[in-house]
């Protein structure tokens, strides 16, 4: 009711306004001046002014929400799916609450990879002074150990957090469909160390009068070209989080500084560190990873700093519509061919899945996922990366390297 106050009061403005330019100078004079006043209305602030206290409760009991046998989130009394419209008219206030489940979801999350697949919480950067801010992995008992196999797993971009693909599926679907749970039990059952990136923890807020010096690492030594294309990476990360910020802490509402992680200030970032101080020091001989959405990118940069060493551990690469850019992202041709006979991208499409779908890039095959909606081609994918994994670690037991997977013979760029 009150949206529609809103709403009725600007269109009898406007129809004012319109009536007013229609007339001599005086009514242009008065229309100059009706504008001016408008443009000083913060309409954000005026919806705000009957909005309830955006103040909501801090688990899912306070919700009353819980995770039913089927991993579907429930109302605990109702038995109904979550509803975001929870208070008819107030549109920001409902979105408040969804992104304040969110947070709780996270946490959540995080709960269950410690007690449902028995993942070991580890800080980073590992050098860490007790007051720096810090982020975290998840990583398997043997991930460091495992002589035979190694899974890493990367998600998007976003307010996901490690062991989450998409939050909306965890809401709306399951945990299944939603999170990487199902992927570390199966790697778990199969053999495999697991290691669970958290490439969006890139930071730590502080209320602006508390914080006193904005954290960041020294890179005074490194060479020029190193440092110019980290700056450009935490500048368009900085693009990103502005976008994303809004919906990261639904109940901020005072003023806030952003302490950045140090080496960890991006997604591709957090890929490199990681990949210095666990992925590269590992014991596995095979290491796979299965990339999601921006994690495809972070993955392709890794390789770009990282080629050699990539090239030498890594087996297979599972990528799920990835946003990667082989021309934009300026990896070199020799990145491009190892690609071609080492990844594979389930990408969203309306084909079965599996069938190959064409592209226009030189880097790596691409299959559909059986799925139009792209938060959900990882979970349709996930028996046929197992399988396309299963392929790659025969064919390079059997020949001793690295060897073309049949999945990689699908396609062959050169015939496009």
């Amino acid at each position: 009711m009150y949206v529609l106050s809103i709403t009725l009061l600007w269109l009898r403005i406007w129809i004012n306004m319109a009536q007013l330019q229609q007339g001599g100078p005086d009514e242009k004079e008065k229309t100059t001046a009706l504008k001016d006043l408008l443009s000083r209305i913060d309409l954000d602030e005026l919806m705000k002014k009957d909005e309830p206290p955006l103040e909501f409760p801090d688990t899912l009991e306070g919700f009353e929400y819980a995770f039913n046998e089927k991993g579907q989130l429930r109302h605990t009394k109702t038995g109904e799916p979550f509803v975001f419209n929870y208070r008819e008219d107030l549109h920001r206030w409902n979105q408040k609450r969804y992104e304040a489940l969110g947070e709780i979801i996270t946490k959540y999350v995080y709960e269950l990879l410690e007690e449902e697949c028995h993942l070991e919480k580890v800080y980073i950067p590992v050098d860490a002074t007790e007051n720096e801010p810090r982020s975290f992995i998840f990583m398997s008992e043997d991930a460091m150990t495992n002589p035979d196999k190694l899974m890493i797993l990367i998600h998007g971009s976003g307010v996901v957090r490690a062991g989450q693909w998409a939050r909306r599926l965890i809401i709306n679907e399951d945990l299944k469909s939603g999170t990487q749970i199902p992927y570390i039990k199966r790697a778990i059952e199969e053999g495999y160390g697991v290691i669970v990136l958290n490439p969006n923890e890139n930071y730590i807020e502080v209320e602006k009068t508390k914080a006193q010096v904005q954290l960041s690492s020294d890179s005074s030594d490194e060479p020029a070209e190193k440092r110019e294309r980290k700056d450009k990476i935490q500048k368009d990360t900085k693009k990103r989080r502005d976008f994303y910020e809004k919906y990261r802490n639904p109940q901020k509402e005072k003023e806030t500084v952003q302490l950045y992680i140090r080496e960890n200030g991006s997604p591709e970032e957090h890929a490199i560190y990681v990949w210095d101080h666990f992925i590269s020091q590992s014991a596995a001989e095979n290491v796979f990873f299965v990339a999601h959405s921006y994690g495809g990118l972070a993955f392709v940069e890794l390789m770009i700093q990282r080629e050699a060493e990539v090239k030498n551990k890594v087996t297979a690469v599972a990528l799920t519509d990835s946003v990667h850019n082989v021309w934009h992202q300026e990896a070199g041709k020799s990145i491009r061919e190892w690609m071609r006979e080492n990844c594979c991208n389930w990408v969203s499409s309306s084909e079965p899945l599996d069938t190959s779908v064409e592209s226009m890039l030189p880097d790596c095959p691409r299959v559909s996922a059986g799925t139009e909606r792209h938060e959900l081609t990882s979970w349709k994918s996930f028996p046929s990366i197992f399988k396309f994994f299963s392929e790659a670690m025969e064919a390079r037991t059997s020949s001793g390297k690295a060897a073309p997977t049949r999945r990689s013979q699908r396609i062959r760029y050169e015939e496009l």
